[in-house]
């Protein structure tokens, strides 16, 4: 499609080393299944039907890279190899309906809705009355090596790209290939 108001909506993009088929991506909302025990076999028909509907690269919901970020007590962790199969079968539903697939690295911090929530400092956010465990330097840089690592799981689940996301905490958010 070449015309009208947004003529380049369908047309490929590339991103890096990734080409995607069109430019409509699907934003990351988090559906509370990701930490579920037994749920890919849903976030897999959930996202791959996103793909077959044209969403060329679609942003998982918010999957901790420790227990202590995870957004609420049943929020998804990616902080063990054991726990890359339910991803490998998100990520392979996604591509076999055509589609990319990236996973939202978040850090909920003070934000979190459970008891081991973490922040830079002790207030709570607004929007709960939990008082956070205020990091150390240590545990700051421990934070942050989780990140790496959590980063390259997702490589070896297949995932085409990663987002860092992390709230109330002295780590900046952005977007990583």
């Amino acid at each position: 499609m070449s015309s009208g108001r947004y003529p380049t909506l369908f047309s490929p993009l590339a991103v890096g080393p990734v080409t995607l088929a069109n430019r409509i991506i699907m934003g990351s909302m988090h559906t509370e299944l990701e930490g579920r025990p037994g749920a890919s076999e849903r976030l897999a028909a959930f996202y791959a039907e996103r793909a077959s509907g044209g969403a060329a690269l679609i942003i998982t919901g918010g999957c901790s890279p420790n227990a202590a970020g995870r957004l609420s007590g049943r929020g998804g962790v990616l902080d063990r190899r054991a726990q890359l199969p339910p991803h490998r079968a998100v990520v392979d539903a996604v591509h076999a309906a055509g589609g990319r697939i990236a996973l939202q690295i978040l850090h909920a911090g003070r934000y979190a809705r459970h008891k081991d929530l973490v922040g830079a400092s002790d207030l709570p956010a607004p929007i709960n009355r939990m008082t956070p465990h205020v990091l150390t330097e240590a545990e700051v840089e421990q934070t942050i090596d989780e990140f790496a690592a959590c980063a390259a799981r997702t490589r070896s689940a297949g995932y085409s790209g990663r987002r860092r996301a992390v709230r109330g905490t002295r780590i900046r958010a952005r977007t990583l290939r």
